[in-house]
């Protein structure tokens, strides 16, 4: 694929933390793009790097402790140029320009993200302001606008109420019309239905379609939840201790996986109609301080091999685009650099 058909490319990302037990490899060496429009799923166990990953895409990681240790990641911005966000200081005037107006991000809970001693509408506004370089009054109208569009019954009196007024799934909406509010080429949306009930998820993730149809906007999806990624990514990467272990096309992750842990994952997907009994994965996910050696997964593998345990797997292209970290395809499938 020609690089200008990428708009995000993360090449070899290793995303480092130092700690007092040593240096924790949150992120350790990934690599996948998402092309202009389309949805690509980041799916995994909690601790598998999924957040820190949109962090780094971000440049929010935070030092001395933190830091982006290897590879980089390429954008391509509304004006056609390629950047290397990995090459730009955090604070940088072209960061700013880039994080909230090219590169939103919706966080996992809004009660933490959203300032509680201002109001919605002020945090809205200060975003298109900052950004837009428009008038406070200006800013304050793009506020109801988007509170409007995210479905918000009544912008004009809500704009002025504070958090804690609203229920979580209006404050949910609150933040995403606050990440859609500069029109971003790109959005990253971290578990954005995170304890939401079963009704407003719904709500949340058709509105999440209906603006990126609307918007013609791309973007990345960390959950989770495999059943929301069936609705809502084309292409899904499957993460597992800092590392890619799958990646493929929904269909193909849902109807033709080939990494034991993509399978135990969809084995441990409860579904209406299923008779058989849910697998869980045995075991927990392992200490980052204390991973085991071969492959990371190997301790919780039933198809485990001896090599599993002695060599850590390189990845394999199979049919298509599809890429597996796992020894299980030496024979079948072509070894990636």
């Amino acid at each position: 694929m020609v690089e200008r058909d990428k708009l995000l490319d993360v090449q070899g990302l290793k995303t480092y933390f130092e700690t007092d037990r040593g240096v924790v490899k949150a992120v350790d060496d990934i690599s996948y793009h998402v092309k202009e429009g389309e949805t690509v799923g980041i799916v995994g166990e909690s601790g598998c790097g999924k957040s820190v990953t949109a962090l780094s895409i971000m440049n929010l990681v935070q030092g001395p402790r933190g830091r982006v240790a290897g590879g980089k990641i390429m954008y391509t911005t509304k004006g056609g140029e390629r950047v290397e966000i990995t090459a730009l200081p955090p604070y940088s005037p072209k960061m700013r320009a880039i994080r909230g107006s090219e590169i939103s991000m919706i966080f996992q809970e809004p009660m933490t993200a959203l300032n509680p001693v201002y109001t919605i509408g002020e945090q809205i506004a200060e975003t298109v302001c900052l950004h837009q370089k428009v008038s406070k009054k200006k800013g304050r109208e793009r506020a109801i606008e988007m509170l409007e569009l995210v479905g918000i019954a009544a912008p004009s009196r809500r704009i002025n109420e504070y958090p804690h007024q609203l229920s979580g799934g209006m404050r949910q909406r609150a933040m995403i019309g606050m990440a859609l509010s500069c029109d971003p080429r790109f959005l990253i949306a971290d578990e954005p239905t995170t304890a939401l009930d079963v009704t407003i998820e719904a709500q949340i993730l058709d509105l999440m379609l209906h603006l990126q149809e609307k918007l013609g906007m791309a973007m990345q999806f960390i959950t989770h939840d495999l059943g929301v990624i069936s609705t809502m990514a084309k292409r899904v990467v499957v993460m597992y201790t800092g590392h890619v272990v799958e990646k493929a096309s929904v269909d193909d992750i849902f109807y033709d996986p080939r990494h034991p842990y993509t399978k135990g994952l969809l084995a441990s997907v409860p579904t209406l109609g299923r008779q058989e009994r849910l697998v869980p994965i045995k075991g927990t996910v392992p200490n980052m301080n204390e991973l085991p050696k071969g492959c990371y997964f190997s301790p919780r593998c039933q198809e485990a091999m001896d090599i599993c345990h002695q060599e850590e797997p390189p990845s394999y292209q199979l049919e298509g685009d599809h890429i597996v970290k796992c020894w299980l395809w030496e024979q079948e499938g072509v070894r990636l650099p």
